[in-house]
Order: structure tokens, then sequence, then C-alpha cells
């Protein structure tokens, strides 16, 4: 299957699935890569300290804006990366058509990503590299 759109849920849209975004844009030009929040902070910048990080790696956030998941967002969706079981629950369980498209981000290692918000730099850090490893483990399927 081709995954020509990519969306990366998280909680608050500003951390994790931005940095993801980021990631998977800049390892996949071509496709449309998306995020969202199941309680996004609507309207907000990407965090400070996810911006400094993901700064470090020649990667620029500052212009993302947290958006709210939607129905429509999963419909256009081929595949979807959440950071958590709990998040691919309740993506399943409030929209069940998405079954079977949605995933941890870390599937393939079985990790969650945590919650570095309102946390130190080193929290940031651990979550923009499970990220990475996510990013580079679903190569293999997303090509």
């Amino acid at each position: 299957m081709n995954f020509q759109n990519i969306l990366v849920v998280c909680i608050g849209n500003i951390c994790r699935s931005p940095m993801a975004e980021a990631l998977l844009k800049q390892s996949y030009p071509d496709r449309n890569v998306f995020s969202a929040g199941l309680e996004a902070l609507v309207g907000h910048t990407a965090d400070p300290m996810a911006i400094e990080c993901m700064n470090e790696v020649g990667v620029d956030i500052n212009t993302h804006v947290a958006r709210l998941l939607d129905r429509d967002m999963l419909i256009e969706a081929d595949i979807v990366f959440a950071m958590s079981n709990e998040q691919v629950r309740a993506i399943e369980e409030r929209w069940s058509f998405s079954k079977g498209k949605v995933f941890k981000l870390c599937h393939w290692s079985r990790n969650s990503i945590p919650d570095p918000y309102r946390k130190g730099k080193p929290e940031f850090l651990l979550a923009k590299s499970l990220i990475e490893k996510g990013v580079s483990d679903w190569r293999p399927y997303l090509n």
C-alpha cells in the first residue's frame, strides 16, 4: 500500500506529534504528513523545548499550530501513528472505522513515547530519540 497521507497523534499536539510530523516530513518529503491531538491545545505553537530539540537537529517546527483530531483527518489518513497503546485504543474506540490503520509509532520496538510536556530537556530528548527510532523502524513498510 502507498501511504501517501500520514497522520501523527498525541495528546496536546505541541510536543511529540509535531516532532514526529517534522521528522516524517524530512524522511518522506513526497508525502502529506500532518498531526493533531486528542486533547489538543488548539492554536498553540509547539512547546519551546520541542522547538529547541528539533532546532538542534536542523529541523524547524516554529510554524506548527496545534489542531484537534477529528473524523475528517482520520478519513484522509492512510496510516495513523500514536504515541501509546492508550492513544491507539482511544482513537479506535471513538472512530471505529479507523481500526487497522492506527499504530504506535514505536510499534516495532513495542515502546511508548512518554509525554515530555512540562518536563525538562532530558525528557524531550528521550521523546525525540524514540520518535527517530520509530520513524526509522517504519521505513521498510512506508517505502
